[in-house]
């Protein structure tokens, strides 16, 4: 990865670039790789990640270099005999659909005509990638040195680097190696198998893991031997095991479910290009299940066992982009798939250096997803979890149990004694909603509506009705004070800030190309100080981005996430049930949306906020932690007289979309404006510059993307994300949310239009798993549409 870096360095016009590599380039995971490389994923980063590393390695990269990279264009196939599992097929499909790569779901007959070596009993079918294939990691490797060197970079083998510092004021990094030191404006950790020792040296902890993965090199084998064209490769997720041709044998790697770390407290100091010795009672069940679905297998015998280290994050993503808190430092690392994304990763790294923002959404890879929580402990656990569920179905809603809880706030206990079935979300501990009975407790999974959907019914149906309450803690906080902060908020975003004390308002903050980089909540308080509560995916993303962006002024950003509890009550009683717990008068004409106060509720002073992301009347609390408890006991007791009802994620997104609320992450990030995303009333350019303002308007030229709210014909099947939108033949959108909207009763989504597509209210269909449903574009909001009940106007 670090190789295909420095090369697209060079190839952006950056000759000034160098590369220490402590062994040898292929040293660590590379050279003992499978090559494997595919265009499955279910992101629109990775997918183009990985269709990029197959375009270097097709021919691009022999073609600049002259040196052969050893590909093979074999084809692959996913098999399965799960339902489930063509569900989601099929959701890849249409994302691939949409984003140009070619997948196609075929059944059992044509299996047995691709892969003619394997038994198709007991198959329901598979989905097929004729673009996918393999490649020679250490080739391609050298081929793009090659190429780097070529460009004017230099690399030099056997310098191990030493130390790495900080240099004062714009001075850059100096780094030391064993041959001598450099300065260097920009500093990139590719350093794979040891990013942890050299992340060390930066000033960062890493939360990745080496896991040991096996595979066999069987020897020649008569019936791959006669063959006249290359097998494709194989994969059978449910039994979790690869097959894929090697000359006239093949090689077979599974995937165990009792996986094993390595070295997780430091790699050894010598360690380069070895292996470990074979464990083959680890993996011999999966390896005999693979026998039996390709019985030629069990002909050849064992020409070698690779047993070597790959990397693993808690997500399984890489990590790609900044290291938290310091300028100018990079990280390139963390990919257990490190052959198949590395030339589109580099890449991708390469671009985010030289434009200073990412080329496609970097929510998925950006290595400030994860914090200071990801301690030891957690990132073993989740690393485990993810080698054994490499091949898992990705469902919606889906919540992996390792390693939590880890982060919790004072209401967990008792959220859980309520009924809470909890997420997690930047580490914390939140409730997805609360189940009613026993058979509710348990998420039972599915691409379509599964055990929870009559719960979130009831949760949206009685905070309509009468008041609900929930936790949003994880939310961003921020304060920001000092004698320039006025200053600098008037020109943060595309909208103004707030200019009077207690007013609040939302602010897109701006990449240079005009996208949007991160949404805050904004509520000025006393003295010229500010409040700014934002996505909870996004804390150290968002709090580099905003003292980047005060360099150079008297401004002071604290991060308060992990000292603020945050309790919604949300409903018409909401006002009536806080009214019983505090003096401060809380009537629409005396506290009306969009304002802030400091009050005292059931005895703890709160921020309290009129807000309400559900679109009814209420209020966010805004609590010191350790008064959390008292305050939600308080609330508890008093709404029993008011039909309280706790809700969860699950109905806090669905009522988001009947007001066709966007959210930040799923439906907002870096590739699009505001004005594109149907936000240009937050948007205020007059007498005001901001950064990404003038190319913010420019891209209102022409016919640009546009984003829509969308009902879909109710077939019993709900979008969730990442489907393609149809008009015709002609792939023209692209779903990011969905959600079935109980209180007025569609199925719902957020959709992208791409540039230039025709006008979305015409014959639009959306594929979601299992078959196409009509969809129609809703020019307004179905859910109160005149923000009446926001506003207090409770009919």
């Amino acid at each position: 990865m670090g190789v295909s870096a420095l090369y697209h360095l060079t190839r952006l016009g950056w000759n000034e670039v160098v590369l220490f590599e402590k062994s040898e380039l292929t040293a660590g995971s590379t050279w003992h790789a499978a090559g494997l490389c595919t265009h499955f994923a279910h992101s629109p980063t990775i997918m183009e990640m990985r269709a990029h590393s197959v375009r270097l390695y097709r021919g691009q990269l022999a073609e600049e270099t002259g040196v052969e990279v050893g590909f093979h264009p074999s084809g692959a196939l996913r098999i399965t005999g799960s339902r489930d599992r063509l569900d989601e097929f099929a959701h890849v499909q249409g994302l691939g659909r949409f984003t140009g790569r070619e997948f196609h779901i075929i059944g059992p007959d044509e299996v047995r005509e691709l892969h003619p070596l394997a038994r198709v009993n007991g198959l329901a079918g598979a989905i097929y990638e004729p673009d996918d294939g393999h490649v020679d990691p250490s080739q391609a490797t050298q081929a793009m040195a090659a190429g780097a060197r070529r460009g004017g970079a230099t690399i030099h083998r056997h310098c191990a680097v030493e130390s790495i510092e900080r240099m004062g004021g714009d001075a850059g990094w100096r780094v030391t190696t064993a041959k001598g030191s450099v300065r260097a404006e920009h500093v990139v950790n590719a350093a794979g198998t040891w990013c942890r020792e050299v992340g060390a040296m930066m000033g960062v902890d890493l939360p990745v893991v080496p896991m040991l993965h096996q595979y066999i090199v069987t020897s020649r084998i008569g019936a791959v031997a006669a063959l006249e064209r290359e097998l494709p490769i194989i994969r059978d997720p449910e039994e979790s095991w690869y097959v894929r041709q090697e000359r006239d044998g093949l090689i077979v790697g599974p995937y165990e479910k009792d996986a094993k770390a390595w070295s997780v407290d430091g790699v050894p100091a010598g360690f380069g290009m070895e292996l470990l010795e074979p464990d083959l009672v680890r993996i011999e069940p999966i390896v005999e299940c693979a026998m039996r679905r390709v019985p030629a297998l069990a002909e050849g015998g064992v020409r070698s066992v690779v047993n070597g280290p790959i990397t693993f994050t808690p997500d399984a993503n890489p990590l790609i982009g900044p290291a938290f808190g310091l300028p100018n430092s990079w990280l390139l690392t963390g990919s257990s798939m490190g052959v198949m994304e590395g030339g589109g990763a580099g890449r991708f790294l390469a671009e985010w250096i030289v434009a200073g923002e990412p080329p496609m959404d970097a929510q998925v890879v950006d290595p400030r997803r994860f914090g200071s929580w990801a301690d030891r402990d957690y990132r073993v656990a989740k690393a485990t979890e993810c080698f054994a569920r490499q091949f898992a179905i990705h469902y919606p809603g889906e919540e992996r149990p390792a390693g939590r809880p880890v982060r919790i706030s004072p209401l967990y206990r008792p959220l859980l004694e309520a009924g809470a079935v909890m997420g997690s979300v930047n580490g914390w501990e939140r409730p997805n909603y609360f189940a009613r009975n026993e058979s509710e407790r348990e998420p039972e999974l599915s691409f379509r509506r599964c055990n929870w959907f009559g719960a979130v019914a009831e949760e949206c149906r009685r905070v309509r009705d009468s008041v609900g309450v929930a936790e949003l803690t994880a939310l961003a906080k921020f304060e920001v004070s000092g004698p320039d902060a006025i200053q600098w908020l008037s020109s943060l975003g595309a909208n103004r800030a707030p200019e009077t004390e207690g007013r609040l308002g939302l602010m897109h903050v701006l990449t240079p190309s005009g996208g949007m980089a991160a949404e805050f909540t904004v509520t000025r308080l006393d003295g010229g100080r500010f409040y700014l509560t934002g996505s909870a995916v996004a804390v150290r993303h968002d709090l580099d981005l905003l003292r980047s962006r005060s360099d150079g002024l008297e401004v002071l950003v604290e991060d308060v996430t992990a000292e603020r509890g945050v309790l919604a009550v949300m409903g018409p009683a909401a006002p009536t049930l806080l009214g019983r717990l505090t003096c401060t008068n809380l009537d629409a004409g005396s506290f009306p949306w969009l304002t802030a106060r400091q009050m005292e509720v059931a005895g703890v002073m709160v921020h309290a906020l009129r807000v309400s992301y559900a679109g009814e009347p209420g209020f966010e609390l805004h609590v010191p932690m350790p008064r959390m408890g008292e305050l939600y006991a308080a609330v508890v007791e008093e709404g029993a007289c008011h039909d309280l009802v706790h809700f969860g994620a699950f109905a806090l997104n669905a009522m988001r979309l009947e007001k066709g609320y966007r959210a930040f992450g799923l439906d907002l990030g870096t590739e699009r404006t505001p004005i594109e995303a149907g936000l240009g009333h937050l948007v205020k350019t007059s007498g005001r510059t901001f950064v990404g303002r003038d190319r913010m308007l420019e891209r209102e030229s022409g016919r640009p993307w546009r984003m829509a709210l969308l009902e879909l014909e109710d077939h019993g099947v709900d979008a969730f994300g990442m489907h393609t939108v149809l008009h015709g033949e002609e792939a023209v959108g692209l779903v990011t949310s969905g959600a079935f909207g109980h209180r007025v009763r569609r199925s719902l989504a957020l959709a992208w239009f791409r540039e230039g597509a025709p006008d979305p209210a015409d014959e639009l269909r959306v594929g979601l798993p299992g078959h196409e449903v009509r969809a129609q574009v809703l020019r307004d909001a179905p859910y109160d549409a005149a923000n009446a009940r926001l506003r207090g106007i409770v009919t």
